[in-house]
């Protein structure tokens, strides 16, 4: 019998980066909101910060890149 133990070697994830152009908020399309999304969005980012996706996943016809727009362009 081999008495030796394997040990699994931990996987290495590799990061891609792109050049991007960072794009001026003068650029981007006003979303309006109504009263209620304001309210849900502000409550649901004092709860998960950043997470444009679960945020919009609580907001039908919502996308991501709308949710973080609107909060940067508001605050």
């Amino acid at each position: 019998m081999d008495n030796h133990r394997r040990t699994k070697q931990p996987k290495t994830n590799s990061i891609v980066t792109s050049s991007s152009e960072e794009v001026s908020s003068l650029e981007w399309e006003v979303v309006n909101m109504s009263q209620e999304e304001e309210d849900l969005v502000s409550r649901m980012h004092k709860l998960v910060g950043d997470r444009w996706e679960l945020i919009a996943g609580r907001i039908p016809g919502r996308t991501a890149g709308e949710i973080e727009r609107f909060w940067v362009m508001k605050n």
